[in-house]
């Protein structure tokens, strides 16, 4: 059976105060190529903070996270930031559009992060743009474009570098149902090319169309009909 290509045991985070904030106590989680998964569960349960540890953006207190088969707890910060950067797509609530940049230039930026030569940049953009049909758009400025459009940039930018996994928080929460809906059928392309989709949600449609819903609760992972009286609030 192929690995997975995301695989968290026991991952944990706990946050230095006085007295500590355990946020997460224990996360086993395995994600497979192609497969999406939606993490639920009320504000303040960690979803952000797991969000982080996958992407390795953050580092766990204790637990072991392999991505692509590769163990990533005992990389140095540099060889994380490497893996995050040529493995990894990310795609956030507020799309981070840089405004006064085009379409294509805010693609190219994660191209250009990479090394990658500008006449592959060039093709690797409009393909990108093409995908998410913002190909008419690609001179235009991030900030003329509508909401809708801005988050689909994003996910344009999260998709041209061909990444394996793409981790996704709350990319539908500021959307109209229609621009959800085109959100949700660009993350299905990804799925069907193999990329493992991970996102985080509070909307029942999200959960509803992943593959495997989960409820985040008191630091760990459960079965999405694992039903918490909190999770709406």
């Amino acid at each position: 059976m192929t690995a997975p290509a995301l695989h968290a045991a026991g991952l944990a985070k706990t946050y230095d105060a006085s007295p500590p904030v355990p946020v997460l106590t224990g996360v086993d989680l395995a994600v497979h190529h192609g497969e999406r998964v939606a993490i639920t569960g009320r504000s303040g349960a960690g979803k952000s903070t797991l969000l982080n540890l996958l992407g390795l953006l953050d580092e766990p207190t204790a637990g072991r996270l392999s991505l692509l088969g590769r163990e990533t707890t005992s990389l140095s910060r540099r060889e994380r930031d490497t893996f995050r950067a040529v493995h990894l797509g990310f795609v956030f609530q507020d799309h981070h559009v840089l405004g006064r940049r085009s379409c294509a230039a805010n693609v190219a930026l994660k191209l250009a992060v990479l090394g990658t030569d500008r006449s592959g940049r060039r093709q690797q953009v409009a393909a990108a743009l093409e995908r998410v049909g913002l190909s008419a758009r690609a001179h235009a400025e991030g900030r003329l474009l509508s909401g809708g459009e801005k988050q689909r940039l994003a996910l344009a930018r999260a998709f041209v570098s061909r990444p394996a996994v793409i981790l996704a928080d709350e990319p539908t929460g500021n959307l109209d149902p229609d621009n959800a809906s085109s959100v949700l059928d660009l993350f299905d392309s990804q799925a069907q090319d193999g990329v493992a989709v991970v996102v985080i949600t509070h909307d029942d449609r999200v959960a509803r169309w992943a593959d495997r819903a989960l409820r985040l609760r008191d630091g760990e992972l459960l079965p999405s009909d694992d039903t918490d009286p909190g999770d709406r609030r």
